[in-house]
């Protein structure tokens, strides 16, 4: 189905939990936040009936987040029945891998297809600092086991913050020099935690300038593959890619919706908008959950107002509260 701007929306991402083993200082507070309980948040049945009405509206694409969503039990399982859903062509998840290693031959043999892994710095100690106890040894295995059990794509995702981890911008890109990895640097939103570090912004522009050699992708699949800008370089088995939420609005092409662990649905990240689902589901209201996904998609913005100026998100959650 197209939104009313002309957008195909086939892609849908699902948050199954709203907590996270780690505490990034860009997503929340040390303390944490409140979390739902275990009867607030939808059921892996529930999610499946929502994937199963979203198949109908075009979706084809899945990707499950957090929070950390292996930190929830029976998350194997929930992506074998997934790939089970006829119109599913690709299920993804987005992870910290802290919990990666033990689970990835078994991640792929049900059916998951690509992983992208936050990784902000190569430095043990600074990891350690950023996410307030992580250990960066669970990550780099993690990493390791992706690309040895084959995953279709694994994707590092990094976050660069002036004067904490931008002299890393090498360092990071050689990742795809040694491994068969797309390293992409992601622009600091203001989401939630994030607001309190607007002054460590960095721009994609700027970025660019540290690494010698790039060259933009000539291949459509990777010029137009999702939010991401793509730059290969000569001699690297990965690729470099950007996501410019700021400095180069993607909303254009934004072909996605979002799920949150409570039910919530949204049609943009950075907007208050947002559709209940969870009674039809609970409900087992095929007709109404039907008629609100329609609703969804038809309310979906044109785009956010961080690019006018304005860098704080209208949602005033923290990001793992709404699905990384």
């Amino acid at each position: 189905m197209k939104d009313p701007f002309g957008r195909q929306i086939n892609y849908l991402r699902i948050s199954v939990t709203d907590r996270c083993d780690l505490r990034c200082r860009y997503c929340m507070p040390e303390q944490g936040i409140a979390v739902k309980s275990h009867d607030e948040i939808l059921s892996y049945e529930e999610i499946l009936t929502f994937v199963e009405m979203s198949t109908n509206f075009g979706i084809n694409k899945v990707r499950l987040t957090g929070g950390e969503p292996l930190v929830r039990k029976g998350i194997v399982d929930f992506v074998a029945r997934i790939n089970q859903i006829p119109g599913i062509k690709e299920i993804g998840l987005t992870t910290n891998a802290r919990k990666l290693a033990p689970n990835a031959k078994a991640l792929k043999e049900a059916g998951l297809k690509s992983i992208n892994i936050s990784l902000d710095t190569l430095d043990p100690e600074k990891y350690r600092y950023i996410t307030r106890w992580g250990d960066l040894n669970d990550v780099l295995h993690g990493i390791d086991q992706a690309l040895k059990v084959g995953f279709d794509k694994v994707k590092i995702n990094a976050v660069l913050m002036k004067g904490f981890n931008d002299h890393e911008i090498l360092d990071l890109v050689n990742l795809a020099k040694d491994k068969p990895v797309d390293v992409r640097f992601i622009e600091l939103m203001g989401i939630g935690q994030a607001n309190e570090l607007a002054s460590e912004y960095l721009s994609t522009t700027e970025i660019m300038t540290h690494i010698p050699g790039l060259r933009k992708a000539s291949d459509d699949n990777l010029i137009n593959a999702g939010p991401a800008d793509y730059y290969p370089l000569e001699g690297y088995q990965g690729r470099i890619g950007f996501i410019s939420a700021l400095s180069n609005c993607f909303c254009g092409t934004c072909n996605r919706l979002r799920l949150t662990s409570d039910g919530k649905l949204m049609p943009c990240l950075h907007s208050k908008i947002e559709v209940n689902v969870r009674p039809y589901l609970k409900e087992k209201d095929l007709d109404g959950l039907r008629d609100a996904i329609h609703g969804a998609i038809e309310l979906k913005p044109s785009g956010h107002k961080l690019s006018n100026g304005k860098q704080v998100s209208d949602d005033g959650r923290y990001m793992s509260q709404i699905g990384g």
